[in-house]
Formats: C-alpha cells, structure tokens, sequence
C-alpha cells in the first residue's frame, strides 16, 4: 500500500475527471493499493473560495463533502495540532496558509503530494505530476 495526499485542485479536478489532471496523477490516484487522502485543510480552502464566490460550482460539493468523498473512495486527513505548529513553522516564502499545511502535513506523514504547483518541491515535498 502507498499513501498520497491532493492538493486542493487536484482533488476538484479528480472529483469533476478534468482533463486538467494529469495522466500521472489519474493513474496514481486510481491504483487500487494507493491511499488517497484529503486534508481538511482543502476541504476549508474549497468551502472558503465558494464564500468569496471564486468557486461558485463548488456548491454540490461542500454541502456533502465526507459523501463525496466516500463516494470517491477518498480518505479525510484531519488536521492535528502537530500539523498546525509544523505549518506555522515553516521557513519559505509560500504564503498561502492551505499549501502550508499541505506541506506540513506531507513532510509529517511523508506522503507525496499529487499537485502541479512546483512551490510544494521547494519545501522538501515529494510530488506527483
């Protein structure tokens, strides 16, 4: 068994079968023996940008997301106190909060990120693209 956790826009885009998904990152998140696990860190990015209306199509999603998920065969990652402090912590430039705790997250379970965004490498993080 392996383990990988989305980023945020490779979780709608697996969840809508974008072709903006990669061909890697499809066939890794769809191998039966990878875990895939969601942070709720997206999950409050996703509910976050749907408030600000930059993701008014979110709508269906964030009135169910642990069905969708489930529905998916998506594992919820919460975020712990661990978590927190090790993304507060972080040295970088990156200042997006969500990515941070994605990135402490990943660097605390070492788990590879299936994200297209290349800051994710610059912290150590191994990616899948």
């Amino acid at each position: 068994m392996s383990d990988a956790l989305l980023d945020t826009h490779a979780l709608l885009w697996w969840l809508i079968d974008s072709p903006k998904l990669s061909t890697i990152a499809r066939s890794q998140i769809a191998v039966p023996e990878t875990r895939v696990w969601v942070s709720a860190a997206s999950a409050w990015e996703i509910a976050t940008k749907h408030r600000l209306g930059k993701l008014p199509e979110a709508e269906p999603l964030i009135s169910d997301m642990p069905l969708y998920l489930r529905q998916a065969g998506l594992r919820e990652l919460p975020v712990s106190v661990e978590h927190a402090v090790a993304a507060g912590r972080l040295q970088g430039e990156h200042r997006d909060p969500f990515d941070r705790m994605l990135i402490a997250q990943a660097l605390a379970l070492d788990y590879p990120v299936v994200t297209k965004d290349p800051a994710f490498a610059g912290f150590g993080v191994r990616t899948i693209w």
